[in-house]
C-alpha cells in the first residue's frame, strides 16, 4: 500500500518501511499483493473518488486528482456535448489521470402514456410547488442517446472509463481497449464479477450493500445482492484474477485498512467526499449526511425508478407506495424539481444519496481529507504492528 515513501511503521526496535510498490507485511495483517492497480492507474494513493452523477462537476473531480486520488465524473445525465466539454474542463485543471463513468443499461422499457399519466398525477403538486410546467409524455420518453455518450467518451481518449448497472457491448469494450483506456466495471455479487472479468475489464469495483447511490446490480434482483463488504470483497477477490476495488461504507483509515486486508487493491469513497469544501453539494445536504447515521438511510426507487441508497426524507415517506416509471424515465420525470430543491437546500424534496457511514463524514478541504485518510491508515497499521 503506497501512503508515501516517508512513512515508517515501528514495531519494538524494528523499522518496517514500505514504498509505492508493496503492501505492508505485518504479523497480523499479511497484505501480500503488490499494488498493481495503483501503479496502473498512476495515482499517489489507493483511493478513488466515486462518480456521483448530478452531484459532482469538473472542478470537484480535478481537485480529487490533484490531491493524489483518482477523480471520477458521473456523466450519466449529461449530453454527449456536455461530456466532451466536461472532459476538456477537467484536463484544463489537472494533468493527472481521471475517470468518466456511465450507466450501462440493458434495452430500456419505454413507459406507456398511461404509466406516465399515473406518475404525473401524484407528482403534479411538486411541479406546482417549484413553479414548473408539467412535462409532456413525449419529453419524458426522450432519453439521451447512450451510444452517443459512449462515443463522446471514446473520442476523448480518457485514462479510465468506469461503468455500472451492466456491461457495454463488446464493440465498445474492444474500442476502449485498443486505445489503452482502462476499464472498470461494477459488481454487487460474484456472478457479476465473473461476467465482468470475461468481458475484459481491467478492474472490478465491488459495491457492497453499505454504499450510497444507485445499486449496480445487473444479474438478478438487487434485493439478492445486498451483501455487506466483509462478505462481498473477499469472495470477489477470490473469484477473479484482476484487481478489486472496495466500495461501500468506507469513510476513514479503519475502513481502508479493512478493505485492503480483505484483498482489495484500492478503495472507492463517495459519501466521504460529499462533505468536503470543493463538493458542489448544498450545505444542507452536507449537514444531513453528518447528522444522520446508518439507520437513517434506506434503499428507495421513488426518485429515479432505480434502487438507490439515500437518507430518508419526506419525499420518500410520502411516495413510497406510488406508481413508478422504470429507470431512468422516472429520473427524467422528477429531475427538474429535484434540481431546484438541491440548489436551494430544500432537502425534503430531493435525493440525498448517502452510504451507511455518512455520520463519519468530515468538513475539510479535499486535499486535507486525503491527508487525513492516509494519516488514519498509518495510525491503524501502527496499532496492528504494536499488538
Amino acid at each position: 500500500m503506497a501512503l508515501n515513501s516517508n512513512i515508517n511503521l515501528v514495531k519494538s526496535s524494528q523499522v518496517i518501511t514500505f514504498d509505492q510498490h508493496k503492501y505492508l507485511l505485518i504479523k497480523y495483517l499479511p497484505l501480500l499483493n503488490k499494488m498493481f492497480l495503483q501503479n496502473l492507474l498512476k495515482i499517489q494513493y489507493p483511493i478513488i473518488q466515486a462518480p456521483m452523477a448530478g452531484t459532482d462537476n469538473p472542478q470537484f473531480v480535478a481537485a480529487a486528482c490533484n490531491a493524489g486520488v483518482l477523480g471520477s465524473l458521473g456523466a450519466q445525465y449529461i449530453t454527449p456535448e456536455e461530456i466532451t466539454k466536461a472532459i476538456a474542463e477537467i484536463r484544463g485543471l489537472t494533468d493527472k489521470p481521471f475517470a468518466i463513468n456511465l450507466f450501462s443499461l440493458p434495452p430500456l422499457m419505454v413507459p406507456t402514456e398511461k404509466q406516465i399519466e399515473e406518475a404525473l398525477s401524484y407528482l403534479q403538486k411538486y411541479y406546482e410547488k417549484f413553479e414548473l410546467a408539467m412535462p409532456s409524455a413525449e419529453s419524458v420518453k426522450t432519453m439521451i442517446d447512450p451510444e452517443a455518450q459512449l462515443e463522446a467518451v471514446l473520442q476523448a481518449r480518457v485514462p479510465v472509463f468506469s461503468f455500472t448497472l451492466g456491461i457495454p457491448d463488446k464493440k465498445w469494450i474492444q474500442a476502449f481497449k485498443q486505445q489503452s483506456t482502462l476499464l472498470v466495471g461494477t459488481a454487487t455479487n460474484v456472478k457479476e464479477a465473473h461476467v465482468l472479468e470475461l468481458a475484459g475489464v481491467d478492474a472490478i469495483t465491488a459495491q457492497s450493500s453499505e454504499a450510497g447511490g444507485h445499486r449496480g446490480t445487473f444479474i438478478g434482483p438487487f434485493e439478492d445482492s445486498m451483501i455487506g463488504g466483509l462478505a462481498l470483497i473477499p469472495q470477489i477477490v477470490d473469484a477473479v484474477k484482476i484487481p478489486v476495488i472496495a466500495a461501500g461504507g468506507i469513510m476513514d483509515g479503519r475502513g481502508i485498512v479493512a478493505a485492503l486486508a480483505l484483498g482489495a487493491q484500492a478503495v472507492q469513497l463517495g459519501t466521504a467526499f460529499l462533505t468536503v469544501a470543493e463538493s458542489p453539494a448544498h450545505a444542507a445536504y452536507k449537514k444531513a449526511i453528518q447528522e444522520h447515521d446508518a439507520n437513517d438511510t434506506t434503499i428507495t426507487k421513488v426518485f429515479s425508478g432505480g434502487a438507490a441508497r439515500g437518507i430518508k426524507n419526506k419525499f420518500i415517506v410520502t411516495n413510497n407506495d406510488k406508481p413508478l416509471l422504470p429507470f431512468p424515465y422516472h429520473h427524467s420525470l422528477t429531475r427538474s424539481f429535484r434540481k431546484i430543491a438541491n440548489e436551494t437546500g430544500q432537502i425534503e424534496y430531493t435525493n440525498l444519496w448517502s452510504g451507511q457511514g455518512g455520520h463519519l463524514a468530515k468538513e475539510l478541504k479535499l486535499s486535507e481529507l486525503v491527508k487525513s485518510l492516509m494519516t488514519e491508515t498509518k495510525i491503524v497499521l501502527n496499532k496492528l504492528a504494536s499488538q
